[in-house]
């Protein structure tokens, strides 16, 4: 019973890393380059699951495996007059899509939100376990 919580935890804090990088990506949306002097490129984040405990194998958790650049072209804008354009008059931006940064990030707090109300419910069982003795 008491690995749910070890569960939803797991979730909780992998869908935590997934909003940090929802948040990276609509902070650079808008930028022509990065401290490194690069585009930056959107990330996303890949997830697995992993055994809680090697006792139990068959009870798995989530992490985030590893946070990847996203393969799209950059965004093409047609600006003479900015410092950053280039010889043709084209200012490269992150290719960073608002929409599907948004879309991720409801999908991520709602999964977040999930797993929560699932520990809430779990404590709620066990406390009323308890008091059944009484």
């Amino acid at each position: 019973m008491f690995k749910v919580f070890d569960i939803a935890g797991s979730a909780m804090t992998a869908q935590s890393q997934r909003l940090n990088v929802v948040a990276s990506n609509l902070a650079n949306i808008d930028s022509a380059t990065s401290s490194d002097g690069q585009v930056y490129k959107a990330k996303q984040v890949v997830f697995e699951t992993t055994p809680l405990s090697k006792a139990q194998r068959n009870v798995a958790g989530v992490r985030v495996r590893e946070v990847v650049e996203d393969t799209a072209p950059p965004r093409l804008v047609y600006d003479p007059t900015s410092p950053f354009a280039d010889g043709n008059g084209y200012v490269t931006f992150p290719n960073v899509n608002a929409v599907e940064e948004m879309v991720n990030m409801i999908s991520a707090s709602r999964s977040y939100q999930t797993n929560a109300d699932m520990m809430n419910t779990a404590k709620t069982m066990l406390l009323k376990t308890l008091q059944l003795g009484q």
